[in-house]
């Protein structure tokens, strides 16, 4: 009986031993496990705090404060997006963010529908003043009074001699006339008609009638006033009766000859005012009214003229001078929304804003299709897809589009969302369908701006030269140089959208180049030549070229059969991929001036 109460005590000992153990084994390393999540979970805070980026470039993330590697702004921290159940789509900008990048918005409204149009034009005389001083007497030009283009002649002044032996003929029986006036008066004013024929007047006549001597040379009188724009006979020509010898134009009104372009012309006629001015002339501004508009399309430079006739007090317009001018055509009036220009980005297919929503947490943008209407000088009209009353971006949509992609959400090139592109790849893409959705939306910058880049395309041309004989060491060679010409392009030039699009081919056009310049493998060079030509188009589509135009062009068999372009400043094909291979393979895609 002790022995089996001894046992059940021992038993009972032990279990309890047991549980003690137990709980202090298992609960103690739930415990241990729980403080180190927390710690974890802590940690990962306090590294996102940590965590820097650029307002201008969200794709910089560092672990400490410093300078953006692209563009040299200082870095800020990285906030976490707060109450994102509001809309996952949105994009949130933090104050701070928003002013570095030089957000703004305004209000969707209307406004009156007016559309700037833009015309170039030139000086140009009114063809209604200009006239043939002609010599009616046929014979030798014995002196020319006025003897060169510009000179002023008033009418009635001698402006030439003529030697004419018709002439003396024509005296001479004006002469033998005047003898038997009394009994055949109608002989007498026979030959005195056929020398007023030749534009003799009565006062001449009359004098040689006179003296009794027969003239050898006449003068030729001016029978306008105006300056002599062509000189058509020099001394000792021989002229025959009614043959120009001097053209003579009356500046006294001019015409101004607009070029309007075929796309225009459907909002411009007759009648419409027309403020234009002229380089020459600084400071001043002149306004006239449409009173012709050519029926006829120039078939070669695709315009029609538009004629305003305007008065030159003083000969302050001259012919051949350089006008710009506007119209402001109103359209019908509608309750249609108008935005800015800089808030719409186009991708050649789909055109968006982004549209700016408060709450207490912060500011969001939700990216918006719309339908564009007509372009109104610096703005468009809004046909479907945005409401007034509305706020929307109007500056630095670029750097809200760029922190979409970054996120993963809805965005121009993306308007699915998805992950944030890391890099480029190489490997089985397709050029064809990189190069068709890209923004093509020409910017206006800075004109020394494009200059710059045109020095670089026409490195580029050399580089390209290098690729076409297949010779790696020029091609590297030329690479460097073609870098050295983006060095030099001042980014500075470029403010707000324009500097994020230049800087964003920037990253592609950098790091290609360099990779060109550091291999002598023709192969690898043209593979890194591909991607090159695809972030250049942008650049030249966007930015344009002074003074150039340049052929876009495809070869289907480059790049292992997935197409690849490049450049030329010529339209003959000469393959930069192959080389004399196949040195014609290929085609004219795009023509950019």
């Amino acid at each position: 009986m002790d022995t089996n109460r001894k046992t059940i005590i021992i038993v009972l000992v032990t279990l309890a031993i047991g549980l003690l153990l137990g709980w202090l084994i298992f609960g103690g390393s739930e415990s241990t496990a729980t403080e180190g999540h927390q710690h974890e979970h802590s940690a990962e805070e306090v590294a996102g705090e940590t965590t820097w980026t650029c307002s201008m470039h969200p794709q910089i993330r560092q672990p400490e404060p410093g300078d953006c590697p692209i563009c040299g702004m200082d870095l800020i921290p990285l906030e976490e997006e707060q109450n994102s159940e509001i809309d996952p789509d949105a994009v949130s900008m933090s104050a701070t963010a928003m002013q570095l990048a030089n957000i703004q918005t305004a209000v969707v409204g209307s406004s009156e529908l007016l559309k700037v149009v833009r015309l170039n034009g030139k000086v140009q005389e009114d063809e209604r003043l200009i006239f043939s001083q002609s010599s009616h007497i046929p014979g030798r030009i014995e002196d020319l009074k006025v003897n060169f283009t510009g000179d002023y002649v008033q009418k009635g002044q001698v402006i030439a001699s003529v030697y004419s032996p018709d002439l003396v003929t024509a005296q001479e029986e004006l002469f033998e006339a005047q003898k038997i006036k009394d009994s055949q008066p109608q002989l007498f004013e026979a030959a005195k008609e056929k020398l007023k024929n030749w534009k003799l007047t009565d006062d001449q006549i009359n004098q040689i009638l006179a003296s009794g001597k027969t003239l050898e040379t006449f003068d030729v009188l001016a029978e306008v006033s105006g300056y002599v724009t062509q000189k058509k006979v020099n001394t000792g020509d021989y002229v025959r009766r009614g043959e120009a010898i001097y053209e003579v134009a009356d500046f006294s009104r001019v015409w101004v000859l607009f070029d309007v372009y075929e796309s225009d012309l459907p909002w411009i006629k007759n009648g419409d005012k027309v403020t234009y001015t002229i380089e020459s002339l600084p400071g001043q501004s002149f306004e006239g009214t449409i009173d012709y508009l050519d029926p006829v399309i120039n078939p070669k430079t695709r315009v029609a003229k538009a004629r305003v006739v305007q008065s030159n007090k003083g000969l302050k317009l001259k012919p051949e001078m350089f006008v710009s001018g506007k119209v402001e055509a109103k359209l019908p009036q509608t309750d249609a929304v108008v935005v800015p220009k800089t808030a719409v980005m186009w991708t050649g297919k789909r055109s968006v804003v982004y549209v700016k929503s408060a709450t207490g947490q912060g500011v969001y943008f939700n990216m918006r299709e719309v339908d564009l209407g007509p372009a109104l000088g610096e703005s468009y009209v809004i046909e479907d897809g945005l409401q007034k009353g509305e706020e929307i971006a109007v500056n630095g949509t670029f750097s809200i589009d760029a922190a979409a992609q970054l996120a993963g959400k809805p965005s121009m090139m993306s308007p699915e969302g998805g992950a944030a592109p890391t890099g480029h790849n190489h490997d089985g893409m397709n050029m064809e369908n990189d190069e068709q959705s890209a923004p093509v939306e020409a910017l206006e910058v800075d004109p020394e701006f494009v200059k710059q880049l045109t020095t670089f395309y026409k490195a580029y041309l050399k580089m390209n030269e290098a690729f076409i004989e297949s010779d790696a060491a020029k091609v590297s060679a030329e690479a460097k140089n073609t870098s050295k010409a983006l060095a030099a392009i001042k980014m500075e030039l470029l403010k707000g959208d324009t500097h994020m699009a230049w800087m964003d081919q920037l990253n592609i056009l950098k790091p290609s180049l360099q990779k060109i310049g550091n291999s002598t493998i023709i192969d690898e060079q043209r593979l890194e030549y591909a991607t090159f030509n695809l972030a250049f188009y942008k650049s030249l589509k966007m930015f344009g070229l002074d003074n150039e135009t340049t052929y876009y062009q495809y070869c289907p068999m480059a790049n292992s059969d997935q197409g690849a372009y490049w450049f030329s400043a010529e339209k003959e094909i000469r393959n930069p991929y192959f080389g004399d291979m196949m040195l014609s393979c290929g085609e004219t895609r795009e023509t950019i001036k």
